[in-house]
């Protein structure tokens, strides 16, 4: 006996397989969010170039908007899964897609591991997609219920079970690392798994209902240039995606060329980057008091310029370490006296 899936439930030989209008609303939705990484990107890149602050677009609102833009990425990929096997699973859709996936995924790394070695690329976005998507076939035929069980397990996992034992950089995609790991683009299973599950339960429910003949026609019977220019972007979005931050890497250097960013003062970006440092352990008047005894320190002894240009190992030079043990000593008489 076979069976096919109606409405999201199983249903016996000889009912006819549900056939699902193409949706442009889910394509420009895509498009939608690729936009939102360009746009991302290209604050990065500013930092990187040194036309803004370097860390602008790793922190405040800018790290808020780019785990919205992860997040949107891998609640369509849950969405558009169900759509795609409503009717039972299609292997060889699924293997070509998974292995479009999987060697761009490669090609990141490979090419982040020559362009920045020491924050390259080993899980990223598209990592994140192509293990989830596998995954997510596990959930295509279990209950609602099951499914969002699962995705609170993955959204709380990494507060209360991270071990040293996950510290092993074979084990960093799982997300469970004591010390999260240096990457530009680190989405680990977890919690980023829920998305993907979350996405699957939203589509089980839509395509439940009458929401899927409803919005074949929104969005793509008027034909719009700008509906249509998004409708095709969605449906390339793992090309654009491959394509984009090249592109706008190179846009950026060429305009350096003519325009020159403002050189940056040392002095500022030693401060704040030791302020950023010190404050995820300590109060802020230690680490004021910390980073300025640092500072006064190094520039005594002849040592802050040869740190800023990186010809001195901070985790070797005992000098340095001379210096950070007694800071820290003096920081800390300093925030007992005020207390």
């Amino acid at each position: 006996m076979t069976t096919t899936v109606i409405d999201g439930n199983v249903a016996g030989e000889g009912a006819a397989p549900r056939r699902l209008p193409r949706i442009p609303l889910i394509d420009q939705l895509r498009a939608l969010a690729l936009i939102a990484m360009a746009i991302y990107h290209f604050t990065w890149d500013l930092g990187f170039f040194g036309y803004i602050e370097p860390d602008t677009a790793t922190t405040g609102g800018w790290k808020i908007f780019a785990r919205v833009i992860a997040g949107s990425f891998l609640f369509l990929t849950g969405f558009s899964l169900v759509l795609g096997h409503i009717n039972g699973f299609r292997a060889r859709p699924f293997v070509i897609r998974l292995g479009k996936i999987g060697l761009a995924a490669a090609a990141i790394t490979i090419a982040t591991w020559f362009a920045f070695p020491e924050t390259f690329i080993f899980f990223g976005i598209l990592h994140a997609i192509a293990a989830a998507s596998v995954i997510g076939l596990l959930f295509l035929r279990l209950p609602i219920v099951v499914t969002l069980l699962a995705a609170a397990a993955a959204i709380v996992a990494p507060l209360y079970l991270r071990a040293p034992l996950f510290d092993h950089p074979a084990l960093w995609w799982v997300g469970l690392s004591v010390d999260v790991p240096r990457s530009n683009d680190y989405v680990p299973l977890l919690p980023w798994l829920a998305p993907v599950l979350l996405g699957i339960v939203l589509g089980k429910l839509f395509i439940a209902s009458p929401l899927p003949e409803r919005l074949a026609g929104f969005g793509g019977q008027t034909k719009v240039w700008w509906k249509s220019l998004l409708e095709k972007a969605g449906r390339h979005s793992l090309a654009i995606y491959l394509i984009h931050q090249p592109v706008l890497i190179a846009l950026v250097y060429g305009f350096s060329l003519v325009v020159p960013a403002p050189a940056a003062d040392p002095v500022v970006g030693y401060t704040k980057s030791c302020m950023r440092a010190c404050e995820s352990e300590r109060g802020d008047g230690f680490c004021q008091s910390f980073c300025g005894c640092t500072l006064d320190r190094l520039t005594e002894e002849n040592l802050f310029t040869d740190l800023v240009r990186g010809a001195i190992d901070v985790t070797k030079d005992e000098r340095v370490a001379a210096i950070s043990s007694q800071c820290t000593a003096d920081a800390e008489t300093k925030t007992d006296l005020k207390e």
